[in-house]
């Protein structure tokens, strides 16, 4: 072939080549546009909830169905946070009652499919006790001296005498006070037997179960087990996660422990494994701050840290069920620069009345809780 119509050759196999390259790339704009076209509405303008209130109650059914759904999906699969509802093929309502889950805020989410399309929305709602906590009032049967040096962090019965753990929190003076362990006359207030721990351990709740005292440390992530009667460790074991110790009870199996949010943790006493959790909530919400705890027929008695109260917690659900304010005590105790919050609750099961005190008190007030 000559050099010219070599030349001729070349230029018109580019022309076609580019023919064809413009050609096929509308054919591919078109087919997008096809598929823009064709793909469920749902699955491009947003979905949302329909008729989702912001608070329920136990016993109260949960309608799941979106709005204004337009074009068609593959399926529709509905979560309850990780628990899977159901799934449906079109936007049908699926019903759920609310009855075991935790109180506090629950998410529900709706996952759209179609093809290899997805989308997914959710919604957060409020789950709350119904009732709201009934008021019990008290009254004084006696007060006994207390260790004013005394940080309390726990407070419990044990054969006749307190045992008693403080923590090394620094007052207005700038004082700082001690972490121990003791086991306390309670008519006196003076102890028996004390344990002190180092500086560097900040000594929170505590409790005695089966001749063993468990105490947990604020942020040293371990729990300390000492010998009841001697007050001799014997063990340290790692919490079951990174988190602060707040309060700690049994109820003769089970540690029940707090870390200063809403949450109290059912602990395994063997390895301090988490065995489960509940959410303490009112009737109008979660409640932070459980501090230190006492085990009484089948209920959680617990301070609030800065709170002058002792609410009553049913163990199952975290629901409160009552409260006492106890806030006329602080006036009743010798008042000093270090005078700190109400926190330590102890049951003494042979009179059935309670001993209570704080943090730097130096009195204790054993009182009668009249539930009328």
């Amino acid at each position: 072939m000559k050099s010219f119509e070599k030349t001729k050759y070349l230029q018109l196999i580019a022309a076609v080549l580019t023919v064809l390259i413009v050609f096929m790339a509308c054919g591919n704009e078109e087919k997008d546009r096809n598929k823009e076209n064709d793909r469920s509405p749902a699955l491009t303008q947003g979905i949302k909830f329909q008729g989702i209130k912001s608070r329920y109650v136990p016993g109260e059914e949960l309608v799941l169905l979106l709005d204004s759904l337009s074009g068609t999906v593959d399926s529709i699969a509905y979560f309850l946070g990780d628990n899977k509802l159901s799934v449906v093929k079109a936007n049908t309502a699926v019903k759920h009652t609310l009855t075991n889950e935790r109180f506090g805020k629950q998410v529900v989410r709706a996952i759209l499919y179609n093809g290899a399309d997805r989308e997914e929305q959710s919604l957060a709602f409020d789950f709350l006790p119904a009732l709201k906590p009934a008021l019990w009032r008290y009254r004084i049967v006696k007060k006994y001296p207390h260790d004013k040096s005394a940080y309390t962090q726990g407070l419990e019965f044990y054969r006749g005498n307190l045992m008693e753990s403080t923590g090394n929190g620094m007052g207005r003076s700038g004082k700082q006070g001690k972490s121990s362990i003791r086991l306390v006359n309670p008519n006196t207030g003076l102890p028996i037997i004390k344990v002190e721990l180092p500086d560097a351990i900040f000594g929170e709740g505590a409790t005695v179960l089966q001749g063993k005292i468990y105490q947990l440390t604020y942020t040293n992530n371990l729990a300390y087990v000492y010998d009841a009667q001697s007050l001799k460790k014997i063990d340290s074991l790692p919490y079951f996660q990174a988190m602060e110790g707040w309060g700690l009870t049994n109820d003769g199996k089970t540690l029940y422990m707090s870390d200063g949010s809403e949450t109290i943790y059912q602990v395994d006493p063997k390895d301090f494994t988490k065995k489960g959790y509940i959410n303490v909530a009112t009737n109008e919400r979660t409640i932070p701050k459980a501090n230190e705890m006492e085990w009484v027929d089948g209920k959680i008695y617990a301070n609030f840290f800065e709170e002058d109260v002792i609410a009553v917690i049913d163990p199952k659900t975290g629901t409160v069920e009552a409260l006492i304010d106890l806030s006329a005590l602080s006036e009743q105790v010798g008042q000093h620069i270090d005078l700190d919050v109400l926190n330590g609750i102890a049951y003494n099961k042979e009179s059935g009345t309670f001993f209570v005190t704080g943090k730097n008190w130096d009195t204790m007030f054993e009182i009668a809780i009249l539930k009328d």
